[in-house]
C-alpha cells in the first residue's frame, strides 16, 4: 500500500511543479511589440489575457497593457491603466503590512501581484507624458511631483517589513541573519529633467530648481549614472531671445525579467530547506545610438540621461531581502511539519499509524519541494533606456526623424515627424521609442 502511496503523491508533485513553472505566452504580444506594432500588441495581448494573468494578475495586467497604450499614442487609455495599477500597488502594499506568515505559507504567487518599486515611479513617469500629449501640462506637472515624494520615502520602505520578518525568523528557528539594505537611488536625472522641461514651458522659475537636481543625481548615485550628463543641459534654460527650443526623449530596449535561482541550505535537526527567490535579468536590446535627422542633414545625437534597467535591479535590493528572509522562514515551517510527521511514523507504535505517518510525512516533503517557487511576476514593456537631446532653433515648421541604430551603425527604426510647429516660449517636446 505504501508504494501507490508514495507513486500518487510523486505524480501530484510532478503536477504541481509544471503548473508552476508553466511559461505564459508572452511571445505572441512581444513579436508585433518587437515589430514596433503596438496597436496590435494590445490586440494580441487581450486576445490572450486569460493565460497571460491569473486573478490576482491585476496590476500587472494593468502596467503592461497601459505601457503599451502609451506607446500606441493612445493617452487617457494609458492614463487609466496606470492609474488602476499605482492603486492597486499601493491596496498590495497596505495589506502586505498587516499579514502574517501564514498568509504565505505556499509561495508569493498566491497573493496579488504588488508590482516592482521602479513600476510604481515610472508609473508616474509615463502618465506625466501622457498629460503632456494630451496638452495638460499642469497635470503633468502633479505626476512628475508625485514621483518625487515616492523616490522620498523609498529608501526606508521596506524597513518594518524586514524587522518583521526577521523577528518571525527568530521565533521559527530559520537560518536567517540581520540585514538592511537600502537603495541608493532617491532622485531620478529623468524625471528632474522632465520637471524641468514641464516648469519651463509654464515659465515657473523652479526650473532652475530641477535642472541643478538633476546634475546632483549624478554625483549623489554614480553607479546608477556612470555616464557623463548629456551636454545639452548645460542650456535647456539659456534659450536666446528668438530662439525656440525643440527637446526628444528617446526610450529603448525593455526592463529586465526575473528567473529563479535555488538554493538548497542543510539544517541540523532535518535535512535541508529549498529557497527559490527571483533575481532581475536584463534582456538584451539592438539599439547602440539614436540622433535626430533634419529634411537639411543637421544630425544630432540623443545623450543617455537614465538606465531605467539599472535602477529596476537597485530599487530591488531593498525587496529582494525581504522575499529571501520571508522563504528561508516559509521553507523552515514546511520543513519542520515534514521531520515531524516522519519522526513521529517512525516513532509510532501502530503499524497502520505509522503508515498514514508517513505518507503524510512523504507528502509534506513533496509540497515543500514543489510549493516553494520564486514569484516571477514582473511587467514586460517598461523601456530600459532613456536618451535627451535639446536642440535651439529659430521658431518655424520642421520635419525630422529620429533614428535608432544598432553595434554596426544600420538603421533599424526610424520615427518621422512631419510638419512640427517649435515654437519661442513654449515647450515643445517629442516622444520615441524603439524597444528592439
Amino acid at each position: 500500500m505504501k508504494a501507490p502511496f508514495k507513486k500518487s503523491l510523486l505524480s501530484f508533485s510532478i503536477l504541481l511543479l509544471c503548473a508552476a513553472c508553466a511559461s505564459r505566452p508572452y511571445a505572441y504580444v512581444d513579436k508585433p511589440v518587437h515589430a514596433g506594432d503596438f496597436k496590435g500588441s494590445i490586440g494580441v495581448l487581450e486576445s490572450n489575457k486569460s493565460s497571460l494573468y491569473q486573478s490576482q494578475d491585476k496590476v500587472l495586467y494593468y502596467l503592461d497593457k497601459g505601457m503599451l497604450s502609451h506607446y500606441a499614442g493612445e493617452y487617457d487609455e494609458s492614463i487609466g491603466l496606470l492609474q488602476s495599477a499605482e492603486q492597486g500597488i499601493q491596496a498590495a502594499f497596505t495589506k502586505s503590512v498587516t499579514m502574517e506568515i501564514g498568509s504565505y505559507i505556499v509561495n508569493d504567487m498566491a497573493q496579488e501581484y504588488p508590482g516592482e518599486d521602479y513600476e510604481d515611479i515610472y508609473i508616474k513617469t509615463f502618465n506625466a507624458l501622457n498629460y503632456y500629449h494630451k496638452g495638460e501640462l499642469e497635470s503633468a506637472l502633479v505626476e512628475i511631483r508625485g514621483m518625487s515624494l515616492k523616490l522620498d520615502g523609498l529608501a526606508a520602505k521596506y524597513a518594518g517589513l524586514i524587522a518583521k520578518m526577521q523577528e518571525e525568523a527568530r521565533r521559527s528557528g530559520a537560518p536567517v541573519t540581520d540585514s538592511k539594505v537600502a537603495t541608493t537611488f532617491s532622485n531620478s536625472a529623468l524625471g528632474c529633467y522632465l520637471s524641468m522641461l514641464f516648469y519651463r514651458g509654464t515659465g515657473d522659475p523652479n526650473a532652475e530648481v530641477d535642472w541643478r537636481n538633476l546634475r546632483k543625481a549624478f554625483t549623489d548615485a554614480p553607479a546608477l549614472y556612470n555616464f557623463p550628463v548629456p551636454s545639452t543641459i548645460e542650456d535647456e534654460l539659456e534659450i536666446p531671445k528668438g530662439k525656440a527650443r525643440l527637446n526628444i526623449v528617446g526610450f529603448s530596449g525593455l526592463s529586465p525579467v526575473k528567473e529563479e535561482h535555488v538554493v538548497r541550505i542543510p539544517l541540523p535537526s532535518f535535512g535541508w530547506i529549498k529557497i527559490a527567490t527571483p533575481v532581475l535579468v536584463s534582456r538584451p536590446s539592438a539599439v547602440h545610438r539614436i540622433e535626430v535627422v533634419f529634411e537639411n542633414g543637421d544630425r544630432h545625437p540623443l545623450e543617455l540621461l537614465e538606465n531605467i534597467e539599472a535602477i529596476a535591479s537597485e530599487t530591488f535590493k531593498a525587496k529582494a531581502s525581504l522575499i529571501y528572509t520571508k522563504s528561508v522562514v516559509r521553507a523552515t515551517i514546511k520543513g519542520v511539519t515534514a521531520s515531524a510527521m516522519s519522526t513521529a511514523a517512525e516513532e509510532a507504535d501502530d503499524a497502520t499509524a505509522s503508515l498514514l505517518l508517513g505518507v503524510f510525512g512523504l507528502g509534506a516533503q513533496i509540497f515543500a519541494e514543489a510549493s516553494e517557487q520564486a514569484d516571477l511576476r514582473i511587467s514586460r514593456y517598461f523601456p530600459a533606456r532613456a536618451y535627451v537631446t535639446g536642440i535651439t532653433l529659430d521658431p518655424g515648421i520642421y520635419s525630422f526623424s529620429v533614428n535608432y541604430y544598432d553595434g554596426r551603425g544600420r538603421l533599424i527604426e526610424s520615427f518621422l515627424f512631419e510638419h512640427v510647429s517649435v515654437n519661442e516660449n513654449e515647450l515643445n517636446l517629442k516622444e520615441a521609442v524603439c524597444v528592439r
